[in-house]
């Protein structure tokens, strides 16, 4: 089941955040991450996935800049179809806050960039620390 997050889903997401095999955070963007996550769940919706439960996958995005913050799906539930049902719901949030295309980042030859490939999205360039940005019109 699809739906909004509440304030009880937090740990969970994190949970969630933290067991993802790709896109890994270090000990030190740990703190960094947590505290932009504070600002984006108290400003930004953050769709979930319910199912057994308990949340096994995220989306939402950043409304002051038009990114997606995060797409997370936990490994257990990985390939079944998550991915493709939240992302759509993050970008139309973006799209209701005014933005005509959304921006993300991902590691170079991942799954999620293939993912990202696969479902319409253009790579515009490259970070400095190798992450392809990618874009898509909404």
């Amino acid at each position: 089941m699809i739906r909004k997050a509440t304030s009880t889903d937090r740990p969970r997401i994190s949970e969630v955040r933290l067991a993802v095999r790709e896109n890994q955070l270090s000990a030190a963007s740990v703190s960094k991450v947590e505290t932009t996550a504070d600002w984006i769940f108290e400003n930004a919706t953050f769709w979930v996935w319910e199912e057994a439960g308990a949340v096994q996958g995220f989306s939402v995005a950043d409304p002051r800049d038009g990114t997606i913050f995060g797409l997370f799906i936990h490994p257990d539930y990985e390939g079944r179809g998550l991915g493709r049902a939240l992302l759509p719901l993050a970008c139309e949030d973006l799209r209701a806050a005014g933005f005509a295309e959304a921006i993300l980042t991902t590691g170079a030859g991942t799954r999620a960039e293939r993912f990202y490939r696969l479902n319409g999205w253009e790579e515009t360039g490259r970070q400095e620390d190798g992450q392809i940005i990618f874009r898509k019109p909404l």
